[in-house]
């Protein structure tokens, strides 16, 4: 992919992540922080890039004319589905983009069949086959969920340390593992697959949680659902490892997804942090939410490269089939 291509492709995605007009101040400026870190990575000046979309000076049709090849704008449009599904359903304001998107672009069926298939990944359940072990599951007495701000006392509830260990760890190479792969949806599965992370170990806890609760958990640990798909995305693209497939998939280009990118720290920051918030009963501030995830997020970097032959391992067996099966909860 050209410098133009390039350009284009991260424009769409900076476009569809302002389609519904409704991103949080806090956001936004996550955005405008990974625009830097990824223009000093590559060729194109995304802080330059990120002000262009905001400001709305650039347009489908511009985006199209730096996308000649058909293959290069189904994979920008893929990119402009997964930014908008990334922190749940889509608004009406981000379907009429998609729809005209996919117009100016001129794509056939195919578009719209990836779109269902990002939809099934953005509101899999969180509750399901693999979601909690029965004996933890048994201990669990359920309490409604209430707000981050409304501290509840800690049930009594029956839970295993080292299974839960051993779930954050397994779900954190997981999604290592994804962020090897090069489709476009299986970097959008890593959300889900986190969000039913901090599920289970809340139901662990004795809380039933929705999404909502957890959308507002990840929120106030600061860890936007958009901001994190663009800047996992966004690195794929700049390194390449979109459309690599056979060796190129396990070579140096993967290995530099995985050492730049953030996603076996940010689930294994974001399941520690759910272990210790719902064990504490829900006491902590939002402050200390924040800088037990940072604290916990340098950990999470420092253990990448212990386990990135077992993320490369994983990879190397996983299909789009099963991508999606772990994103409903199957395994």
């Amino acid at each position: 992919m050209d410098t133009s291509a390039l350009r284009a492709t991260l424009s769409l995605s900076l476009m569809a992540a302002f389609a519904d007009g409704d991103k949080h101040e806090r956001e936004r400026e996550e955005i405008r922080r990974i625009a830097q870190g990824l223009g000093a990575e590559g060729a194109v000046h995304l802080p330059t890039l990120y002000q262009d979309v905001l400001l709305q000076r650039v347009t489908l049709a511009d985006v199209t004319q730096g996308l000649p090849e058909r293959g290069a704008r189904q994979l920008a449009y893929e990119m402009a589905v997964c930014v908008c599904d990334a922190d749940g359903a889509l608004s009406p304001r981000e379907q009429a983009f998609l729809a005209e998107a996919r117009r100016v672009l001129a794509l056939d069926g195919a578009a719209e069949a990836f779109e269902s298939e990002a939809r099934t990944l953005a509101e899999a359940p969180l509750a399901g086959p693999t979601a909690l072990a029965p004996a933890a599951a048994a201990g669990a007495a359920a309490l409604p969920p209430t707000p981050l701000d409304e501290p509840a006392a800690r049930p009594a509830a029956a839970v295993d340390g080292a299974e839960l260990d051993d779930r954050i760890l397994k779900a954190a190479i997981t999604c290592g593992a994804l962020e090897l792969l090069p489709e476009t949806l299986s970097t959008l599965a890593i959300i889900p697959l986190q969000m039913r992370l901090v599920y289970t170990i809340g139901q662990a806890h004795g809380y039933e949680l929705d999404r909502g609760h957890i959308k507002d958990f990840l929120a106030t640990a600061g860890v936007g659902l958009t901001s994190q798909y663009l800047e996992q995305a966004g690195r794929k693209l700049i390194g390449g490892l979109f459309g690599k497939m056979g060796g190129g998939l396990l070579g140096g280009v993967g290995k530099q997804a995985v050492s730049s990118g953030m996603s076996f720290a940010t689930t294994y920051a974001l399941g520690h942090l759910a272990r210790r918030y719902y064990a504490g009963g829900r006491s902590f501030s939002p402050q200390m939410l924040k800088d037990s995830y940072a604290s916990i997020l340098e950990q999470g970097k420092g253990l990448q490269g212990r386990h990135l032959p077992q993320m490369q391992q994983q990879a190397s067996q996983m299909d789009l089939g099963k991508v999606m099966a772990l994103a409903k909860g199957w395994r």
